[in-house]
Order: structure tokens, then sequence, then C-alpha cells
């Protein structure tokens, strides 16, 4: 095995009420004026205050950018980096979920690194750290606030760039259950289903280490036995808790041994249509663990396992093909689609799709290397 190296936020704090226990620890760095970087929701349901006015009594001044989209733009970072400027701001806090977390990465690399943020797309491209970045999770799903990923759309090519950089990762994250009890059965479907398979493509990945081993497989044992729960009723706090938990080690997973085609399928599917990311993960994922069933059925038998399944009497592919029939169930049970032409996707669209998810540097770790040809056949069967 060649040398690994882990990466994780230097601090992060878990649990009902770490919301509050962490302005001391943002005291703690000294900083006087804080972007607060959200989604329009977000700061409509009055959250934004709520965090604004926790930063006032620790003498932190805070401005509020609630400008993050659901999949969050070039144009997005850039508003927000002239907001940044403007009030003269020294850190900046991500508020929400994925898409206000990558929108204040975008914002923050590009604050200390200038340029552009398209000229970090890729691995490590970043010569400096980005300008302080706490995060303060809403959802259990993306673990963007913990991780070194950064997604953010270029309208002008109507793709997602994926940029994997270590200067990315926020010094703080906070996941506290109790923002999280107000999220719509929908989304936290997909979150969870994004956890999901954030857990299995970092246990199928090439780039597996002992360590992201036990922390995917930990993931997929909460996510099964709590995720039908947090759907089914939001108030339910130790099930909002222990999803919490599982989408953090799952990002401890997928932040060390990477991801997969899931994941580099997905991002086009956003890029091109402006689609729900955790949907499209959702969908993808018995497709292509399918696919790399020849590569990875043993690993595949242990996701089941992990998931509740009894497999005596069954050899790797039987296991295997056991994993996927239960992936597919947990996602109708939890009312994810069926298919992706339920959300718009045509299959003259499928080449480009394709010949783009080929360039997408999570298929990089992939267990089964894919021709266009054999990714095109993926996204046609998940239609």
């Amino acid at each position: 095995m060649t040398s690994t190296t882990f990466f994780i936020p230097s601090v992060n704090m878990m649990g009902a009420g770490s919301l509050v226990d962490a302005m001391a620890a943002i005291r703690s760095y000294r900083f006087r004026h804080a972007l607060i970087v959200t989604d329009a929701g977000l700061a409509r349901a009055g959250v934004a205050d709520r965090v604004a006015n926790l930063l006032a009594e620790q003498d932190i001044q805070a401005t509020v950018f609630d400008g993050a989209k659901a999949n969050p733009t070039v144009a997005n970072v850039e508003a927000g980096l002239a907001l940044l400027r403007e009030k003269r701001c020294d850190c900046v806090i991500s508020l929400g979920g994925g898409s206000p977390h990558d929108c204040a990465k975008g914002i923050a690399l590009v604050a200390t690194n200038g340029g552009h943020i398209s000229d970090y797309e890729g691995v490590d491209r970043s010569a400096k750290p980005q300008l302080p970045l706490i995060a303060i999770n809403t959802t259990a799903g993306t673990a963007s606030e913990m991780t070194r990923f950064c997604i953010i759309t270029d309208e002008k090519r109507h793709i997602k760039m994926a940029i994997v950089d270590r200067n990315v990762t926020p010094i703080l994250s906070v996941n506290d259950p109790t923002l999280m009890l107000a999220k719509p059965a929908g989304l936290t479907a997909a979150t969870g289903m994004d956890a999901l398979t954030h857990a299995v493509e970092a246990y199928v990945s090439t780039a597996a280490t002992p360590i992201t081993d036990a922390c995917a497989l930990k993931a997929v044992t909460l996510i099964a036995a709590n995720l039908r729960r947090a759907v089914a009723d939001g108030q339910d706090l130790d099930a909002r808790e222990q999803m919490a938990y599982a989408q953090f080690l799952a990002g401890m997973a997928f932040n060390n041994a990477s991801l997969g085609y899931v994941h580099a399928m997905a991002h086009q599917l956003g890029g091109f249509y402006d689609l729900p990311h955790g949907v499209c993960n959702a969908i993808l994922l018995p497709h292509v663990e399918a696919f790399n069933a020849r590569e990875a059925a043993a690993r595949l038998a242990d996701v089941a396992r992990a998931m509740g399944a009894e497999l005596d009497g069954l050899d790797d592919a039987g296991a295997a093909e056991r994993c996927l029939s239960m992936i597919r169930q947990l996602a109708a049970d939890v009312g994810i689609p069926r298919g992706l032409a339920e959300l718009g996707v045509k299959a003259e669209d499928i080449p480009t799709l394709a010949a783009n998810a080929l360039k997408d540097a999570c298929g990089l770790t992939n267990p089964r290397p894919a021709s266009q040809a054999e990714i095109e056949a993926i996204f046609r069967g998940a239609l």
C-alpha cells in the first residue's frame, strides 16, 4: 500500500446544542467580521439571523450573503466574494447543506488565492490556505462541512467543476441536529441517500484504507437503521442525530478514499439540468455498483451485511446482488424517483453527459474503469 494522508477539520463539534457551544470556540480565533454564506430559505426562516446574533454576543460582526443556489454557480461565488471584500470580512461562516458550504469554500479560496474559481478545478490547484472557514451544517448528507471537496457549477459550460483541495477544508465544523428538525421529508431522503452513496463509493474505492473502511461501514449501518425514521418523522431528534453522525462518518471516508462513477455522473446531471444532487446519486448508485460488482463483489457483500442482511449460503456475487436490492428498497421506501427520466433526463443528451463524466476527478478511484460506451449504458439503464 502506498502512503496516505487523512484529511479532516481540526475541530468538529457534534450533538444537540453544539451550535451554542461552538460560539466560544469561534471567539477564540479572534475574528472581527464574518461573512455568513447561506441560502434564501434559511435566511427567510431566520436561521442566519440567529447565527448572526450569537456571533454578536461574542463581539463578532456578521454580514449575511444568502445567494447560494441549490447548485452553486460561478456567479454565486463572485457575488459573495464581492460582498466579502466590500465588508472586509476576515472569515467565512457557511450555514446550510452542501450548497452554501461549497459556495463558501469557493469564496474563501479565491479570497486568498486570487484569480477565478475555475482556476482551481481539479486536485490541489491552490497555493495558499483559504480565508478561515467555519461550517455550520443543517442537513445530514453532503458532509461538505468537513471535506476538501467543493463543487461549483460553471453556467457557461453547463458542467459541475470538481475542486478537490486540502486548502478548502474548514477549520471548524458544527453538526447540531436541532438545526435539522425542520427539514422536509424529500430533502431528508435525498441528503440521506447522498450520504449512503458517499459511504458505498468510498468503501469500494481503489484508495480505500482500513480507516476509511471503518468509517464507511459504520455510516452504512447508521443510515440503514435511521434514514427511514428521519424521513417518516422529521422531529425525531435521535434519528436526526444518528444521521448527522452517519453523514459525517461517510464524509470522513470519501474525503480520504474519494468516490467513483456515481458522483462523476451525478455531477453532470446537476450541471446540465440543474437537478438535485442527492436524488441523482440515489438513482445512479445501484446501477453503477452493478457495473462495479465484477471487481467489488466481496466489498458489496460487506455493505449488505452493514445494512443488516443475512447472507448465509450466498457467494460474493449473490451477496452483491442482495446489496443492490437493499439499496433500491431503501431508496423506494424514502420516496426517491425510480429513474432519471422522471427528472427530465433525455436519452439524446447521454453521449455528452458520459463524455463529461469521464473527465470528472471523482471517477479516478472507481474500482472498475469504464469506457464512453459503458458510461452511456449505465445512464440508459438508469433512465
